[in-house]
């Protein structure tokens, strides 16, 4: 698939009728992907850590499209009780969810861990977000055209596993565990696709990324020499705005012609900008050994399984 060049979210399908679920939806880049699909008549739950805000993004969507139809329900993804909280209010309230995006994030913070010991990036990048998607999966099996976009980073290729110290402990770098979580999603969506392609399952996995996108990640980053570099300097001049970073997403999510096992990314110089295209997984998150062993390691972790034939 080359790039293309004038997709834009008003090629978008409408999507009346169909759920969607959008992580981290009351900013950045997940704000620009809820706002494109109201536009398109889905209906989307907004699962947000704060409520507040997410209201608050709920509403400002509504002032500019006042048929949008919106839910706004609390989900921690650094607390896996909090996911499961979510995930049994979403079987109570829907009998099926067509698209779970798995957008949000957090970036670079200090040493921290989540309620269950996990190093925050971990926890809230990768480990909530496979509960999330193993809780639901029943929900999406009885989607339309149902399928799972799990947004990494192009700093997935920097990235590697810290089995042996995985909260950290011994040694910590912000960005190492920030690349170390976008490389465990990128593994998780390879794993999924053939793990789902195994069972003859028909939900499909997705992976994305939105090259560099100017949001509230760079800025939440301590105070130092990378958060001014970035942040300070490099949003207003190089990164994408919210609505263009969300290009990627967006196209995986939506477009009939995406394939479960792709990595839409931008198709610009390094991949940080530009539009919508088939990008390459790196060899190392597609390795099937690395891809056993963060599945059976994030389920005893979350004491979450998939519901899928033990033979894949």
């Amino acid at each position: 698939m080359t790039g293309l060049q004038h997709w834009t979210t008003e090629r978008t399908p409408d999507r009346p009728q169909r759920v969607f679920v959008v992580t981290g939806a009351n900013s950045g880049l997940g704000l620009a992907t809820t706002r494109a699909l109201a536009r398109q008549g889905a209906h989307v739950v907004l699962a947000v850590r704060d409520e507040v805000k997410g209201r608050r993004a709920a509403e400002d969507i509504v002032a500019g499209q006042p048929d949008a139809s919106l839910e706004v329900r609390h989900l921690d993804l650094a607390d896996l009780d909090s996911v499961r909280a979510f995930a049994d209010r979403m079987h109570a309230d829907h009998q099926k969810l067509d698209v779970l995006i798995n957008n949000a994030g957090v970036m670079a913070p200090p040493r921290t861990l989540s309620a269950q010991g996990h190093e925050l990036q971990f926890a809230c990048n990768h480990l909530g977000h496979f509960a999330l998607t193993g809780l639901l999966l029943d929900l999406l099996a009885a989607g339309d055209a149902p399928r799972v976009v799990t947004v990494s980073s192009v700093n997935h290729r920097k990235g590697r596993m810290y089995f042996d110290d995985l909260t950290g402990e011994r040694r910590y770098s912000p960005m190492g565990f920030y690349n170390q979580s976008k490389f465990a999603n990128a593994v998780f969506g390879w794993e999924l696709h053939r793990r789902l392609t195994a069972a003859g399952s028909p939900v499909r996995s997705v992976l994305a990324h939105p090259g560099y996108t100017a949001t509230n990640l760079q800025m939440s980053a301590p105070v130092g020499l990378w958060r001014v570099v970035f942040g300070r300097i490099g949003n207003p001049l190089l990164a994408q705005r919210p609505a263009r970073g969300a290009l990627p997403q967006l196209y995986a999510a939506t477009d009939t012609s995406v394939e479960g096992g792709q990595f839409i990314g931008p198709d610009g110089p390094a991949e940080l900008r530009g539009a919508p295209t088939c990008v390459r997984l790196s060899s190392a998150a597609a390795d099937p050994g690395t891809g056993r062993r963060l599945w059976e390691l994030s389920e005893r972790l979350t004491d979450v399984r998939f519901a899928l034939p033990a033979s894949v």
